[in-house]
């Protein structure tokens, strides 16, 4: 295992304006003045977490999930975060892992935020995802996902552990977390961060929007 060079992108996100948002965070990531092996993004990093699915969603071989390949060749490095994305007639708050050879990994969104109707718009992930990094293993979720702490029970698949959505490769060194949580339960994101690792015996790493969205 090496070292692993993880940058958090924290930042006002542009109310349901993909252009501007892909400019800002073209420029923060030019603004790297060291380089990362992971770079993170917020939860729907594009538009705001916006239940507006319809006119926003993206299919994988849209916009915004080619400029994180570029971004990820251009900084020789893992990009991540969720986006809206239609498939098959539904909609998905769907992570993306895209790596600096232009081969991406999926993950979407399991526990769906009810108290913004997301529920209502989204459909929700089936299975988790557990990619490898520099010989890290990484579970990456997004934003409400946190607050379930048997979906991301680390587990030790030699003892038989499973449980629907694990699998062969369930265990995992570090949990990632993108998302768009509100200031007002901010000591519920900090809190719950600490708790996953001390319960899965894991790192750690969060990076969630800040400002006003619609």
């Amino acid at each position: 295992m090496q070292d692993l060079r993880i940058a958090l992108v924290q930042s006002q996100l542009h109310w349901e304006d993909r252009a501007a948002n892909l400019e800002m965070f073209g420029s923060k990531l030019a603004e790297l003045d060291s380089p990362a092996d992971l770079i993170v993004l917020p939860e729907m990093f594009s538009t705001g977490f916006t239940m507006n699915a319809a006119p926003l969603a993206e299919h994988m071989d849209g916009p915004s999930v080619a400029w994180m390949q570029e971004m990820a060749a251009l900084k020789n490095a893992v990009i991540t975060g969720s986006l809206i994305i239609e498939e098959n007639g539904n909609f998905y708050n769907r992570l993306i892992w895209a790596s600096e050879d232009g081969s991406l990994q999926t993950y979407d969104k399991r526990h769906l935020f009810s108290m913004a109707g997301e529920e209502k718009v989204f459909s929700p992930g089936s299975a988790k995802l557990i990619t490898e990094l520099k010989g890290w293993k990484i579970c990456p979720m997004v934003c409400y996902d946190l607050r379930f702490p048997a979906w991301i029970r680390n587990r030790n698949i030699q003892e038989g552990d499973l449980l629907p959505g694990d699998t062969e490769a369930a265990f995992y060194d570090l949990l990632i977390f993108v998302a768009n949580w509100p200031e007002r339960r901010i000591q519920h994101w900090r809190k719950l961060l600490q708790a996953r690792a001390i319960e899965n015996q894991c790192y750690v790493a969060g990076v969630n929007r800040y400002g006003t969205d619609g």
